[in-house]
């Protein structure tokens, strides 16, 4: 009751899950974002191909039994995909399964017309998702259009999609045919996919920023997440050999091989304009 009264008590949902209290909400959600509309050089080759992995599920189990009401970040997800399709790129969307996107709409940027546009010109997508069998199965064999796959962050990218064997094929995939991989804060937990069924880690030497795991353990206590995680993104990285290139959640942004990351929601708009430069550079 006195968490309630101090605002500091995550929302109870409909179904029975967690979202952030109305303190986290203020310290932590932006009405409007720092996207910079950039007239961006346009991708001329044939490599103009976008690959979106989005989760399809909503609630992340904590450590104490209660469940997080998260999916995908809108700004993690939208920022650099409009930085993308300035440039020219074009977004294939897709989910493990075909079930709908899940975002966390209690993080969208209501009074951010950039970030409103992009969401209502792909909604249809969203809705009607490829499933990753399909994109497997149709995309493969035609490489030579892709020029990344992007992962969005967002808690919900923890659910699931580490474990997906199909993920682990397409990381594969891109890495083995020089189709680049971008993602963010909790989105390099599709990484840990790759170690599957005893396979060697793919990413081991390589540079990353990731949301910190020393983050995650404070939020509860002003009630952003209703519990401690089950297990942190970025120390199990770290674990398996990746060089954290950031100890707080920041704007800092990391290109190494084809790997390109950042480090939370607030380096949405870098991660953005550094994929942008680094695959005009690379395929124009």
């Amino acid at each position: 009751m006195l968490k309630k009264l101090l605002g500091i008590a995550p929302k109870l949902e409909s179904d029975g899950s967690y979202s952030p209290s109305k303190l986290a909400l203020k310290m932590g959600v932006t009405d409007k974002t720092d996207f910079e509309s950039i007239s961006h050089p346009k991708i001329k080759g044939k490599r103009s191909k976008v690959l979106v992995v989005f989760t399809e599920q909503k609630n992340l189990k904590m450590k104490n039994g209660k469940h997080f009401s998260t999916g995908n970040h809108p700004v993690e997800a939208l920022l650099p995909m409009l930085h993308l399709k300035n440039a020219g790129f074009e977004f294939e969307i897709a989910t493990p399964t075909g079930k709908p996107v899940v975002f966390e709409m209690w993080a969208f940027p209501e009074n951010d017309q950039h970030v409103k546009a992009i969401f209502n010109e792909h909604q249809k997508s969203f809705e009607n998702p490829v499933k990753l069998t399909d994109f497997i199965a149709s995309s493969f064999d035609h490489s030579d259009s892709y020029a990344a796959v992007f992962i969005p962050g967002g808690h919900g990218a923890m659910i699931g999609i580490p474990e997906d064997r199909n993920v682990a094929k397409i990381l594969r995939w891109a890495h083995e045919k020089d189709v680049f991989t971008i993602t963010l804060c909790h989105g390099p937990g599709a990484f840990l996919s790759t170690t599957l069924d005893d396979q060697e880690f793919l990413y081991k030497g390589y540079n990353m920023a990731v949301f910190p795991d020393s983050v995650d353990n404070q939020t509860p206590m002003f009630g952003y997440l209703p519990g401690k995680m089950t297990f942190g993104v970025s120390e199990t990285l770290k674990s398996l050999g990746v060089n954290l290139m950031n100890s707080k959640m920041d704007k800092t942004v990391c290109a190494d091989r084809g790997v390109i990351t950042g480090a939370s929601p607030l380096a949405s708009n870098e991660l953005g304009k550094l994929a942008v430069k680094t695959l005009l550079a690379k395929f124009n």
